[in-house]
């Protein structure tokens, strides 16, 4: 006698049993797609030789990416809160898998740079489902531990990318080792599609999963992104042709040109791919400026202290990696930290944290200058474990922050805004760090040694002005919260947690800080 069929496994819940398990999944796919942003350039060399790349390929292979990524951020982040982030993190993670193995496998570098623009577009899709699932899944201090946690593993991604991409080349040797910065996202996406499948919550259907994409508005959108992104992130910082610049009049027109279509489609009653009354809250606006001025420094201080390791003092790529080592471990202890604070301390914390890494950047250059090649290295390593300090403060409660009277039904296209501006500011700070190092390099004559300390300087004193404006914009931000006392906890956050942060002259029921 044949046993009774058994009952089919049950579809995953509106709201997970644990919310924080089905964090976890997702702050582990976005780690995936931020290492892909660094690992990847310390096996340029190993490319280049492998496959007989040219100057133009090996830019594409890395400039592919970050332009596919940010193109397709925010119409992915608006499709995820009007139909499903669960099904665009789902497809993004899959894209990206089949990307990573068909990176992995390429024969010829034209087929890499094409997979590398897949990979790109898949990270695109998955990171504003992260970002609005955080939402979706906090409310009030757990929120902003969240968060927390969530700056100290991406930290961690960012600044230890380098190292592990030279382990992996030294492990796999020069012809075949770039292969291994590909290979290792397989199955780690296979074992995640899993438990994201298992862990992540549906969400209820809703009117707004009727509304419109806006078709017009995602291609004005993404002609504006690619006119302002491709003069920056197409640059050798050399010789590049002046005319390249010419590209911004494109993205000034289609700009203007998105900006009056989406005024128009709102004021028919119908859902625009940006909603610009989100710019209103001086929170968001302020919070997206902090981190576009931010990330044009951080990575392009990651660069040059790289390029001027291995060039300047002759360091190997795997040792000149490791000197960003320390930033990133105390930059994820003080963002877990600072998770737990920022509820009580608000945008004061992340004041803070800017001045240190100021202070953190400008020791790195001093010492780089003053101390002999020798020890140079240490001594930045010291001065990076000090500007980690404050990094940890800076990104995730800024992201809190920024977020935070940002209704839930709107966390995805919010957060894929902000990660546009950091995309940006990446892109800006890359190009303006390369371009100035290679100029000063190209233009004096002195020892080798000496050329490079002037070439770093000159790049250190740029990124940390940019440090600067981001101060700048968190010193307006605190000043628009003293006059219109804008909430920390946010949008759907518990009533008592509002309330108590009521008596703060900076965290207070959300809603009353829009300007």
């Amino acid at each position: 006698m044949s046993e009774p069929d058994a009952a089919p496994p049950a579809p995953p819940s509106e709201e997970p049993a644990s919310p924080w398990r089905a964090f976890a999944v997702c702050v582990s796919v976005a780690a995936l797609t931020i290492l892909d942003l660094s690992k990847v350039n310390v096996g340029l060399p190993s490319i280049e030789s492998a496959l007989d790349a040219g100057p133009t390929s090996l830019q594409l292979i890395v400039a592919g990416y970050a332009l596919a990524f940010g193109l397709v951020l925010v119409p992915s982040g608006r499709l995820g809160d009007l139909k499903s982030r669960r099904t665009m993190f789902l497809v993004g993670l899959t894209v990206f898998a089949l990307a990573s193995l068909a990176c992995a496998l390429v024969p010829t570098v034209e087929l890499l740079v094409v997979a590398r623009i897949v990979q790109g577009v898949a990270a695109g899709i998955q990171m504003p489902q992260v970002l609005g699932m955080v939402q979706q899944l906090f409310v009030g201090p757990e929120r902003g531990r969240a968060f927390g946690l969530f700056g100290a593993i991406i930290g961690l991604s960012t600044a230890l990318g380098p190292t592990l991409g030279g382990l992996l080349i030294l492990l796999g040797g020069e012809q075949s080792g770039w292969r291994l910065l590909f290979w290792m996202n397989v199955p780690l996406a296979a074992i995640l599609f899993v438990l994201a499948w298992r862990l992540l919550p549906r969400r209820q259907r809703t009117a707004a999963a009727d509304a419109s994409l806006d078709p017009v508005g995602i291609v004005l959108l993404g002609v504006s992104v690619l006119a302002l992104m491709l003069p920056f992130v197409l640059t050798t910082g050399k010789d590049d042709p002046p005319a390249r610049w010419l590209i911004l009049l494109m993205f000034g027109a289609a700009f203007a040109g998105f900006v009056l279509w989406e005024r128009r489609y709102r004021a028919r009653g119908r859902t625009p791919i940006v909603d610009f009354t989100l710019f209103r809250r001086a929170s968001f606006r302020n919070g997206t400026l902090i981190a576009a001025a931010y990330f044009a420094a951080m990575p392009a201080t990651f660069l040059t202290v790289t390029l001027f390791l291995q060039q300047g003092l002759e360091l190997a790529p795997v040792f000149a990696g490791m000197i960003t080592i320390p930033f990133a471990v105390a930059s994820a202890i003080s963002a877990w930290i600072s998770g737990r604070l920022v509820g009580r301390i608000g945008r004061p914390l992340v004041l803070g944290g800017l001045a240190i890494v100021v202070i953190g950047f400008t020791a790195q250059i001093a010492l780089a200058v003053i101390l002999p090649p020798e020890v140079a290295p240490y001594g930045m390593a010291a001065a990076m474990l000090v500007a980690g300090i404050g990094g940890g403060a800076v990104i995730s409660p800024n992201q809190t922050l920024t977020l935070a009277e940002v209704p839930v039904e709107e966390g995805g296209v919010a957060g894929s805004i902000g990660q546009l501006g950091q995309r940006i500011g990446t892109a800006i700070g890359l190009a303006a760090g390369t371009a100035l190092f290679y100029a000063v390099i190209a233009g004096e004559s002195g020892g080798r040694i000496e050329v490079y300390h002037d070439a770093y300087r000159s790049v250190g004193f740029v990124t940390i002005g940019f440090v600067v404006l981001a101060l700048v914009f968190a010193i307006a931000d605190q000043w628009s919260r003293a006059r219109g006392r804008v909430g920390v906890t946010g949008t759907g956050t518990a009533p008592g947690d509002a309330a108590r942060n009521g008596a703060r002259g900076d965290a207070i029921p959300a809603g009353e800080g829009k300007e």
